[in-house]
Protein backbone atom coordinates (compact mmCIF):
# COMPACT_ATOMS: atom_id res chain seq x y z
CA UNK A 1 0.00 0.00 0.00
CA UNK A 2 2.73 2.47 1.01
CA UNK A 3 5.42 2.87 -1.61
CA UNK A 4 9.08 2.86 -0.55
CA UNK A 5 11.68 5.49 -1.44
CA UNK A 6 15.23 4.22 -0.82
CA UNK A 7 17.56 7.20 -0.45
CA UNK A 8 20.40 5.32 1.23
CA UNK A 9 23.94 5.65 -0.07
CA UNK A 10 23.26 9.04 -1.63
CA UNK A 11 23.95 12.63 -0.67
CA UNK A 12 21.39 15.28 -1.48
CA UNK A 13 21.43 19.06 -1.50
CA UNK A 14 18.51 20.89 0.06
CA UNK A 15 17.17 21.66 -3.41
CA UNK A 16 17.29 17.98 -4.30
CA UNK A 17 15.51 17.03 -1.09
CA UNK A 18 12.80 19.60 -1.80
CA UNK A 19 12.26 17.96 -5.18
CA UNK A 20 12.10 14.49 -3.62
CA UNK A 21 9.60 15.07 -0.82
CA UNK A 22 6.28 13.34 -1.53
CA UNK A 23 3.36 15.68 -2.18
CA UNK A 24 -0.14 15.13 -3.49
CA UNK A 25 -0.61 15.81 -7.17
CA UNK A 26 -3.44 18.33 -6.87
CA UNK A 27 -2.50 21.45 -8.78
CA UNK A 28 -2.57 24.47 -6.48
CA UNK A 29 -2.88 26.72 -9.52
CA UNK A 30 -5.98 24.87 -10.68
CA UNK A 31 -7.51 25.03 -7.19
CA UNK A 32 -6.85 28.78 -7.02
CA UNK A 33 -8.57 29.39 -10.35
CA UNK A 34 -11.59 27.34 -9.32
CA UNK A 35 -11.74 29.08 -5.95
CA UNK A 36 -11.43 32.48 -7.64
CA UNK A 37 -14.76 31.96 -9.43
CA UNK A 38 -16.49 31.15 -6.14
CA UNK A 39 -14.88 34.02 -4.25
CA UNK A 40 -15.76 36.58 -6.92
CA UNK A 41 -19.33 35.28 -7.08
CA UNK A 42 -19.83 35.79 -3.34
CA UNK A 43 -18.20 39.21 -3.56
CA UNK A 44 -20.63 40.18 -6.34
CA UNK A 45 -23.88 38.41 -5.38
CA UNK A 46 -23.56 37.85 -1.64
CA UNK A 47 -26.12 35.53 -0.08
CA UNK A 48 -27.47 34.38 -3.47
CA UNK A 49 -24.03 33.07 -4.36
CA UNK A 50 -23.69 31.33 -0.99
CA UNK A 51 -27.05 29.64 -1.45
CA UNK A 52 -26.17 28.55 -4.97
CA UNK A 53 -22.89 27.08 -3.78
CA UNK A 54 -24.66 25.27 -0.93
CA UNK A 55 -27.05 23.77 -3.47
CA UNK A 56 -24.24 22.75 -5.84
CA UNK A 57 -21.71 21.41 -3.32
CA UNK A 58 -23.69 20.48 -0.21
CA UNK A 59 -27.04 19.46 -1.72
CA UNK A 60 -28.88 21.96 0.47
CA UNK A 61 -31.69 24.39 -0.32
CA UNK A 62 -34.17 26.43 1.75
CA UNK A 63 -31.96 26.81 4.79
CA UNK A 64 -30.84 29.63 7.11
CA UNK A 65 -27.45 31.00 6.08
CA UNK A 66 -27.26 32.94 9.34
CA UNK A 67 -27.88 30.37 12.03
CA UNK A 68 -30.82 31.18 14.36
CA UNK A 69 -30.02 31.08 18.07
CA UNK A 70 -32.45 28.25 18.72
CA UNK A 71 -30.34 25.99 16.50
CA UNK A 72 -27.45 26.46 18.93
CA UNK A 73 -29.70 26.01 21.96
CA UNK A 74 -31.20 22.81 20.55
CA UNK A 75 -27.76 21.42 19.67
CA UNK A 76 -26.34 21.93 23.14
CA UNK A 77 -29.45 20.52 24.82
CA UNK A 78 -29.17 17.35 22.71
CA UNK A 79 -25.38 16.93 22.99
CA UNK A 80 -24.46 13.57 24.56
CA UNK A 81 -22.94 14.04 28.00
CA UNK A 82 -19.74 12.19 27.16
CA UNK A 83 -19.11 14.48 24.18
CA UNK A 84 -19.86 17.56 26.27
CA UNK A 85 -17.44 16.36 28.96
CA UNK A 86 -14.71 15.70 26.38
CA UNK A 87 -15.21 19.13 24.81
CA UNK A 88 -15.05 20.75 28.23
CA UNK A 89 -11.70 19.09 28.94
CA UNK A 90 -10.38 20.10 25.52
CA UNK A 91 -11.50 23.70 26.06
CA UNK A 92 -9.80 23.87 29.45
CA UNK A 93 -6.52 22.47 28.12
CA UNK A 94 -6.41 24.53 24.95
CA UNK A 95 -7.23 27.63 26.97
CA UNK A 96 -4.21 26.98 29.19
CA UNK A 97 -1.97 26.47 26.18
CA UNK A 98 -3.35 29.51 24.35
CA UNK A 99 -3.15 31.87 27.34
CA UNK A 100 0.56 31.14 27.59
CA UNK A 101 0.99 32.52 24.05
CA UNK A 102 -0.04 36.09 24.97
CA UNK A 103 3.12 38.16 25.50
CA UNK A 104 3.37 40.57 28.38
CA UNK A 105 3.68 44.31 27.75
CA UNK A 106 7.33 45.35 28.03
CA UNK A 107 9.00 48.75 28.36
CA UNK A 108 12.51 49.44 27.11
CA UNK A 109 14.42 52.52 28.28
CA UNK A 110 16.39 53.76 25.27
CA UNK A 111 17.90 56.70 27.12
CA UNK A 112 16.88 58.91 30.06
CA UNK A 113 13.42 60.21 29.20
CA UNK A 114 13.11 57.95 26.12
CA UNK A 115 11.08 54.75 26.23
CA UNK A 116 9.49 52.27 23.86
CA UNK A 117 6.60 50.23 25.19
CA UNK A 118 5.86 47.02 23.30
CA UNK A 119 2.20 46.07 23.61
CA UNK A 120 0.11 43.41 21.88
CA UNK A 121 -3.32 44.39 20.62
CA UNK A 122 -5.99 41.92 19.43
CA UNK A 123 -7.68 42.50 16.11
CA UNK A 124 -11.27 43.69 16.38
CA UNK A 125 -13.06 40.92 14.51
CA UNK A 126 -12.29 37.41 13.25
CA UNK A 127 -13.93 34.82 11.00
CA UNK A 128 -13.30 31.23 12.06
CA UNK A 129 -13.84 28.39 9.59
CA UNK A 130 -14.72 24.85 10.64
CA UNK A 131 -14.82 22.13 7.95
CA UNK A 132 -17.82 19.86 7.61
CA UNK A 133 -17.25 17.58 4.65
CA UNK A 134 -16.01 14.02 5.10
CA UNK A 135 -15.82 14.45 8.87
CA UNK A 136 -17.21 16.70 11.61
CA UNK A 137 -14.80 18.86 13.58
CA UNK A 138 -16.09 20.28 16.87
CA UNK A 139 -12.46 20.13 17.94
CA UNK A 140 -11.69 22.79 15.32
CA UNK A 141 -14.33 25.02 16.92
CA UNK A 142 -12.36 24.72 20.16
CA UNK A 143 -8.99 25.39 18.51
CA UNK A 144 -10.16 28.48 16.63
CA UNK A 145 -12.41 30.06 19.23
CA UNK A 146 -10.26 29.52 22.32
CA UNK A 147 -7.19 31.01 20.62
CA UNK A 148 -9.17 34.09 19.58
CA UNK A 149 -10.70 34.46 23.04
CA UNK A 150 -7.29 34.12 24.72
CA UNK A 151 -6.04 36.96 22.52
CA UNK A 152 -8.94 39.15 23.63
CA UNK A 153 -10.81 39.38 20.31
CA UNK A 154 -14.16 41.05 20.95
CA UNK A 155 -16.11 39.99 17.84
CA UNK A 156 -16.08 36.35 16.71
CA UNK A 157 -17.97 34.86 13.77
CA UNK A 158 -17.91 31.17 12.90
CA UNK A 159 -18.80 29.35 9.69
CA UNK A 160 -19.30 25.70 8.78
CA UNK A 161 -21.05 24.08 5.81
CA UNK A 162 -24.79 23.35 5.93
CA UNK A 163 -25.50 19.63 6.16
CA UNK A 164 -28.02 17.90 3.93
CA UNK A 165 -28.35 15.19 6.58
CA UNK A 166 -29.49 17.84 9.08
CA UNK A 167 -32.00 19.74 6.93
CA UNK A 168 -29.48 22.41 5.99
CA UNK A 169 -28.37 23.12 9.54
CA UNK A 170 -24.74 23.25 10.56
CA UNK A 171 -23.80 19.94 12.17
CA UNK A 172 -25.28 19.94 15.70
CA UNK A 173 -22.04 18.98 17.44
CA UNK A 174 -20.33 22.00 15.88
CA UNK A 175 -23.20 24.21 16.99
CA UNK A 176 -23.06 22.76 20.47
CA UNK A 177 -19.33 23.44 20.73
CA UNK A 178 -19.92 27.03 19.61
CA UNK A 179 -22.64 27.45 22.23
CA UNK A 180 -20.39 26.03 24.95
CA UNK A 181 -17.81 28.67 24.05
CA UNK A 182 -20.30 31.53 24.00
CA UNK A 183 -20.18 32.11 20.23
CA UNK A 184 -23.53 33.37 18.97
CA UNK A 185 -22.70 34.56 15.43
CA UNK A 186 -22.66 31.43 13.27
CA UNK A 187 -23.15 30.99 9.52
CA UNK A 188 -24.08 27.93 7.47
CA UNK A 189 -21.58 28.45 4.68
CA UNK A 190 -18.71 26.34 3.47
CA UNK A 191 -15.65 26.16 1.28
CA UNK A 192 -14.21 29.05 -0.69
CA UNK A 193 -17.52 30.91 -0.47
CA UNK A 194 -17.32 31.05 3.32
CA UNK A 195 -13.84 32.56 3.18
CA UNK A 196 -15.11 35.17 0.71
CA UNK A 197 -18.09 35.95 2.93
CA UNK A 198 -15.79 36.64 5.86
CA UNK A 199 -13.40 38.75 3.79
CA UNK A 200 -15.93 40.93 1.94
CA UNK A 201 -19.02 40.70 4.14
CA UNK A 202 -22.59 39.83 3.20
CA UNK A 203 -24.89 42.77 4.05
CA UNK A 204 -28.13 40.83 3.45
CA UNK A 205 -27.41 38.65 6.49
CA UNK A 206 -25.57 41.31 8.51
CA UNK A 207 -22.22 39.56 8.04
CA UNK A 208 -19.67 42.33 8.62
CA UNK A 209 -16.19 41.84 7.10
CA UNK A 210 -13.56 40.49 9.48
CA UNK A 211 -9.91 41.38 10.04
CA UNK A 212 -8.51 37.85 10.17
CA UNK A 213 -9.73 34.50 8.79
CA UNK A 214 -8.49 31.25 10.30
CA UNK A 215 -9.25 27.55 10.27
CA UNK A 216 -8.45 24.37 8.35
CA UNK A 217 -10.17 23.13 5.21
CA UNK A 218 -9.74 21.45 1.87
CA UNK A 219 -7.59 22.67 -1.04
CA UNK A 220 -10.29 25.14 -2.11
CA UNK A 221 -10.48 26.71 1.34
CA UNK A 222 -6.69 27.04 1.29
CA UNK A 223 -6.84 28.55 -2.21
CA UNK A 224 -9.52 31.02 -1.17
CA UNK A 225 -7.37 32.14 1.75
CA UNK A 226 -4.57 32.85 -0.69
CA UNK A 227 -6.93 34.93 -2.80
CA UNK A 228 -8.19 37.10 0.06
CA UNK A 229 -4.85 37.57 1.79
CA UNK A 230 -4.21 41.29 1.74
CA UNK A 231 -7.92 42.01 2.16
CA UNK A 232 -7.78 40.14 5.46
CA UNK A 233 -5.09 38.44 7.47
CA UNK A 234 -4.99 34.63 7.51
CA UNK A 235 -3.35 32.02 9.69
CA UNK A 236 -1.95 29.83 6.91
CA UNK A 237 -3.20 27.91 3.90
CA UNK A 238 -4.10 24.82 5.89
CA UNK A 239 -5.06 22.23 3.28
CA UNK A 240 -5.16 18.39 3.37
CA UNK A 241 -3.48 16.99 6.47
CA UNK A 242 0.04 15.59 6.70
CA UNK A 243 1.99 13.42 9.12
CA UNK A 244 5.70 12.63 8.94
CA UNK A 245 7.18 10.15 11.41
CA UNK A 246 10.90 9.89 12.11
CA UNK A 247 11.62 6.50 13.68
CA UNK A 248 14.48 4.11 14.33
CA UNK A 249 14.49 0.40 15.13
CA UNK A 250 13.39 1.07 18.72
CA UNK A 251 9.97 2.29 17.56
CA UNK A 252 6.80 0.26 17.97
CA UNK A 253 5.75 -0.50 14.37
CA UNK A 254 2.10 -0.94 15.33
CA UNK A 255 1.99 2.50 16.94
CA UNK A 256 3.64 4.10 13.92
CA UNK A 257 1.26 2.36 11.52
CA UNK A 258 -1.78 3.43 13.54
CA UNK A 259 -0.60 7.04 13.52
CA UNK A 260 -0.04 7.04 9.75
CA UNK A 261 -3.55 5.64 9.26
CA UNK A 262 -5.12 8.11 11.69
CA UNK A 263 -4.23 11.03 9.44
CA UNK A 264 -4.99 9.17 6.21
CA UNK A 265 -8.64 8.81 7.27
CA UNK A 266 -9.15 12.58 6.99
CA UNK A 267 -9.05 12.79 3.22
CA UNK A 268 -7.95 10.93 0.09
CA UNK A 269 -5.36 13.70 -0.38
CA UNK A 270 -3.92 13.28 3.13
CA UNK A 271 -0.18 12.56 3.32
CA UNK A 272 1.39 9.91 5.56
CA UNK A 273 5.18 9.57 5.50
CA UNK A 274 7.60 7.45 7.53
CA UNK A 275 11.32 8.30 7.43
CA UNK A 276 13.58 5.70 9.01
CA UNK A 277 17.13 4.39 9.01
CA UNK A 278 15.88 0.87 9.78
CA UNK A 279 14.94 -1.41 6.89
CA UNK A 280 13.46 -3.88 9.36
CA UNK A 281 11.18 -1.23 10.90
CA UNK A 282 10.12 -0.10 7.43
CA UNK A 283 9.07 -3.65 6.56
CA UNK A 284 7.23 -4.15 9.85
CA UNK A 285 5.39 -0.82 9.62
CA UNK A 286 4.33 -1.57 6.04
CA UNK A 287 2.97 -4.93 7.19
CA UNK A 288 1.08 -3.37 10.10
CA UNK A 289 -0.36 -0.67 7.83
CA UNK A 290 -1.73 -3.30 5.47
CA UNK A 291 -3.28 -5.18 8.38
CA UNK A 292 -4.76 -2.23 10.27
CA UNK A 293 -5.91 -0.16 7.29
CA UNK A 294 -8.22 -2.85 6.01
CA UNK A 295 -10.16 -3.01 9.28
CA UNK A 296 -10.66 0.70 9.99
CA UNK A 297 -14.04 2.31 9.34
CA UNK A 298 -12.86 4.52 6.49
CA UNK A 299 -10.70 1.86 4.85
CA UNK A 300 -11.43 2.93 1.23
CA UNK A 301 -10.45 6.55 1.95
CA UNK A 302 -7.37 5.43 3.88
CA UNK A 303 -6.25 3.14 1.07
CA UNK A 304 -6.46 5.95 -1.49
CA UNK A 305 -4.45 8.30 0.73
CA UNK A 306 -1.77 5.76 1.61
CA UNK A 307 -1.46 4.52 -1.98
CA UNK A 308 -1.12 8.03 -3.35
CA UNK A 309 2.01 9.78 -4.52
CA UNK A 310 1.89 11.92 -1.38
CA UNK A 311 2.52 9.01 1.01
CA UNK A 312 5.64 6.87 1.36
CA UNK A 313 8.14 5.04 3.53
CA UNK A 314 11.52 6.72 3.08
CA UNK A 315 14.72 4.82 3.88
CA UNK A 316 17.74 6.96 4.81
CA UNK A 317 21.26 6.32 6.10
CA UNK A 318 20.90 8.04 9.48
CA UNK A 319 18.57 9.96 11.75
CA UNK A 320 20.47 13.14 10.86
CA UNK A 321 19.52 12.60 7.23
CA UNK A 322 15.97 11.88 8.40
CA UNK A 323 15.93 15.27 10.12
CA UNK A 324 17.24 16.95 6.94
CA UNK A 325 14.50 15.28 4.93
CA UNK A 326 11.86 16.34 7.46
CA UNK A 327 13.10 19.93 7.44
CA UNK A 328 12.82 19.99 3.64
CA UNK A 329 9.31 18.52 3.86
CA UNK A 330 8.29 20.92 6.69
CA UNK A 331 5.44 18.67 7.87
CA UNK A 332 2.21 19.82 9.45
CA UNK A 333 2.57 17.09 12.09
CA UNK A 334 5.95 15.56 13.00
CA UNK A 335 6.26 12.54 15.29
CA UNK A 336 9.63 11.37 16.61
CA UNK A 337 9.95 7.75 17.81
CA UNK A 338 13.64 7.11 18.53
CA UNK A 339 16.00 6.09 21.33
CA UNK A 340 17.00 9.71 21.84
CA UNK A 341 14.11 11.93 20.75
CA UNK A 342 15.72 15.10 22.12
CA UNK A 343 18.82 14.66 19.96
CA UNK A 344 16.67 14.35 16.84
CA UNK A 345 14.53 17.27 17.97
CA UNK A 346 17.63 19.47 18.20
CA UNK A 347 18.08 19.07 14.44
CA UNK A 348 14.47 19.93 13.55
CA UNK A 349 13.75 23.45 12.32
CA UNK A 350 10.56 23.18 10.25
CA UNK A 351 7.34 21.62 11.56
CA UNK A 352 3.85 22.79 12.43
CA UNK A 353 3.69 20.77 15.66
CA UNK A 354 6.06 18.14 17.05
CA UNK A 355 5.04 15.06 19.03
CA UNK A 356 7.79 13.32 20.99
CA UNK A 357 7.75 9.69 22.03
CA UNK A 358 5.61 6.62 21.64
CA UNK A 359 2.78 7.92 23.82
CA UNK A 360 2.31 11.30 22.18
CA UNK A 361 0.34 10.57 18.99
CA UNK A 362 -0.84 13.29 16.63
CA UNK A 363 -4.45 12.38 17.41
CA UNK A 364 -3.84 13.52 21.00
CA UNK A 365 -2.96 16.95 19.59
CA UNK A 366 -6.13 16.89 17.52
CA UNK A 367 -8.20 16.92 20.68
CA UNK A 368 -6.89 17.25 24.21
CA UNK A 369 -3.12 17.82 24.31
CA UNK A 370 -3.67 21.55 24.91
CA UNK A 371 -1.79 22.43 21.72
CA UNK A 372 -3.56 23.76 18.63
CA UNK A 373 -4.35 21.48 15.71
CA UNK A 374 -4.80 24.19 13.06
CA UNK A 375 -1.40 23.96 11.38
CA UNK A 376 0.35 24.96 8.15
CA UNK A 377 0.50 22.32 5.41
CA UNK A 378 2.20 21.80 2.02
CA UNK A 379 5.60 22.96 3.23
CA UNK A 380 4.34 26.20 4.76
CA UNK A 381 5.64 25.19 8.19
CA UNK A 382 8.97 26.49 6.88
CA UNK A 383 7.54 30.00 7.05
CA UNK A 384 4.26 29.86 9.02
CA UNK A 385 3.23 28.88 12.54
CA UNK A 386 0.39 26.96 14.11
CA UNK A 387 -2.77 28.84 14.96
CA UNK A 388 -2.49 30.43 18.38
CA UNK A 389 -3.45 33.47 20.39
CA UNK A 390 -0.61 35.30 18.64
CA UNK A 391 -2.41 34.83 15.31
CA UNK A 392 -4.95 37.41 16.45
CA UNK A 393 -2.47 39.81 18.05
CA UNK A 394 -0.56 42.74 16.56
CA UNK A 395 2.59 44.08 18.20
CA UNK A 396 2.52 47.85 18.61
CA UNK A 397 5.34 50.12 19.73
CA UNK A 398 4.38 53.11 21.88
CA UNK A 399 7.19 55.68 21.75
CA UNK A 400 7.59 58.36 24.44
CA UNK A 401 10.38 61.01 24.45
CA UNK A 402 10.83 63.99 26.75
CA UNK A 403 12.16 67.30 25.43
CA UNK A 404 15.60 66.57 26.85
CA UNK A 405 15.65 63.10 25.30
CA UNK A 406 14.64 64.54 21.94
CA UNK A 407 17.39 67.14 22.20
CA UNK A 408 19.98 64.39 22.51
CA UNK A 409 19.22 63.15 18.97
CA UNK A 410 18.07 66.46 17.43
CA UNK A 411 21.09 67.18 15.23
CA UNK A 412 21.56 63.55 14.23
CA UNK A 413 17.98 63.27 12.99
CA UNK A 414 18.30 66.51 11.05
CA UNK A 415 21.47 65.24 9.41
CA UNK A 416 19.91 61.95 8.41
CA UNK A 417 16.77 63.67 7.12
CA UNK A 418 18.83 66.02 4.96
CA UNK A 419 20.89 63.11 3.63
CA UNK A 420 17.64 61.55 2.41
CA UNK A 421 16.50 64.88 0.95
CA UNK A 422 13.58 64.99 3.37
CA UNK A 423 14.30 68.31 5.11
CA UNK A 424 10.78 68.70 6.52
CA UNK A 425 11.47 65.65 8.67
CA UNK A 426 14.34 67.47 10.33
CA UNK A 427 12.38 70.70 10.53
CA UNK A 428 9.67 68.88 12.51
CA UNK A 429 12.35 68.20 15.12
CA UNK A 430 14.00 71.62 15.03
CA UNK A 431 10.74 73.56 15.42
CA UNK A 432 10.42 72.15 18.92
CA UNK A 433 13.59 73.95 19.98
CA UNK A 434 12.93 77.37 18.47
CA UNK A 435 12.77 80.27 20.88
CA UNK A 436 9.18 81.44 21.32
Amino acid sequence: MLRTMDLRGQTFSRSQLLALVPRNETSSEKAVEQARVLVEDVKARGVQALQQQAHDFDGVSNYDVRVPQFHLDDALAELPSEVRDALTVAIERVRLGSSAQVPATTETVIAPGATITQRWQPVDRVGLYVPGGKAVYPSSVVMNVVAAQAAGVSSIALASPPQSSHAGRVHPVILAAAKLLGVTEVYAMGGAGAIAGFAFGVPEIDLVPVNVVTGPGNVFVAAAKRLVRGVVGIDSEAGPTEILVIADDSANPRFVAADLISQAEHDELASSVLVTDSEDLAFRVASEVDSLASTTKHAPRVEVALSGQQSAIVLVDSLSVAAEFSNAYAPEHLEIHTRDDETVLAEITNAGAIFLGSYTPVSLGDYSAGSNHVLPTAGQAASSAALGAYTFLRPQQVVTYSKDALAQVHHGVVGLANSEDLPAHGEAISIRFEES
